[in-house]
């Protein structure tokens, strides 16, 4: 089987998803044009060798309907020719477009594409893909769970009960988040847009006394009675923000990149999908980072670094709690909490992150994994190559 390897990887920095914020008068289809053709340009290939490009988008409605990766990579410029598809596992929309895509050329069928991903949530906002009134999940599923799914904070909350996190830890982790993305230097990743040079969601002041002026966001009554358990303790600032972003990964058979004269930056090494207890929801990144190590012939010890999304503060530190992961290795620049959650962009935003903190550290394997809606998450583990150049 062929390999397949990152040979660039670049994101527009992260704006506030709200009127207002910085990307928020980018169209989406525009602003994921923007990461490709930064892709184009870092790399120097020619778009017309791109076999296909895969994007992820959560909420495919209005300004993100109608294959938003078809149109951006008309938008950016590139050649008709070049086909192009949009996916949606969730939050990992975009990983799952990696996945694909490496799949893809190990199998033979590409020998170049491009996984990227995009979401614009000040200009769709979360759940305009599902209609007042209207029943996205049916009556088998209802059948199925006669007392009835809930909301993902809700989800973050019972991962806080069951792992009894405490709302203090939770509040020091956040801050932490923000401490290590205002820290980091992310010049090599960043292509800037409409005048954003910067993540515009890091809060470089925070601090857990800050975190724990604010209210919990998801206390509700009806859940209350329901999860009498739950201390409601997640608040905005343990919560991912609403964000705006693109950001875009070129894959490649190592021959093509040889023949090409790419340098690889990292190998795609192994991947793995699980799905877990919906009501739960967000802990799916527990399985499947055990997963992904067995795929892998790993151990836990073997890995680097690690990308563990944070959708919650609850689900980075339920997964620290049940993998025994050293947590000075896990999201060293900072995760969502910080940096922002572009819903469609995230899994290839993360990606992009690690391949460059993998180089820059030396770091040899590097894992990545993201919870997702509906009780799903996605693992991958890379290879760093580009230390054997």
């Amino acid at each position: 089987m062929r390999e397949a390897v990152i040979v660039e990887a670049v994101r527009t920095p992260i704006g506030k998803g709200k009127p207002g914020g910085a990307l928020s008068g980018v169209h989406p289809v525009d602003l994921l044009a923007h990461a490709l053709r930064a892709l184009v340009e870092r790399s120097g290939v020619d778009p017309l060798l791109v076999d296909d490009v895969i994007g992820g988008c959560v909420d495919q409605v209005g300004e993100q309907a109608m294959n938003t990766t078809r149109y951006a990579w008309l938008a950016a410029g590139f050649p008709e020719e070049v086909p192009a598809v949009t996916v949606d596992r969730q939050c990992g929309s975009s990983q799952q477009a990696l996945h694909f895509a490496a799949q893809g050329v190990m199998s033979g069928a590409y020998d170049l594409v491009v996984a990227c991903g995009v979401e614009s949530m000040s200009r769709v906002p979360m759940w305009s893909n599902v209609p007042p009134g209207a029943d996205p999940f049916g009556p088998g599923v209802a059948a199925r769970y006669p007392d009835g799914l809930i909301p993902q904070g809700v989800s973050a909350e019972l991962i806080a009960a069951k792992w009894s996190l405490g709302r203090e830890r939770m509040d020091v982790f956040a801050a932490g988040s923000h401490a290590k993305a205002a820290a980091a230097d992310f010049s090599a990743e960043l292509a800037p847009v409409a005048g954003l040079e910067h993540d515009e969601s890091v809060r470089p002041s925070t601090t857990p006394e800050v975190l724990a002026g604010l209210k919990p966001s998801f206390r509700d009554p009806a859940f209350a009675e329901r999860f009498p358990q739950i201390d409601w303790s997640i608040t905005a600032g343990t919560s991912s923000p609403i964000n705006d972003g693109a950001a875009a990964v070129l894959v490649a058979s190592a021959e093509t990149a040889a023949r090409l004269g790419l340098r690889p930056l990292a190998r795609l090494h192994s991947f793995a999908v699980t799905g877990s207890d919906p009501l739960l929801m967000l802990t799916g990144v527990i399985p499947a980072t055990e997963k992904v190590l067995r795929r892998a012939g790993l151990e836990l010890g073997d890995i680097d670094l690690f990308e563990v999304n944070e959708a919650f503060a609850s689900v980075v530190l339920a997964w620290l709690q049940e993998t025994g992961a050293d947590p000075a290795k896990v999201n060293v620049k900072g995760g969502a909490l910080a940096l922002g959650h572009p819903l469609g962009a995230s899994g290839a935003r993360i990606a992009t992150t690690l391949v460059h903190a993998m180089r820059e550290r030396g770091a040899r394997y590097g894992l990545q994994t993201m919870c997702e809606a509906g009780g799903l998450a996605n693992a991958l583990i890379l290879e760093n190559v580009s230390r054997e150049a």
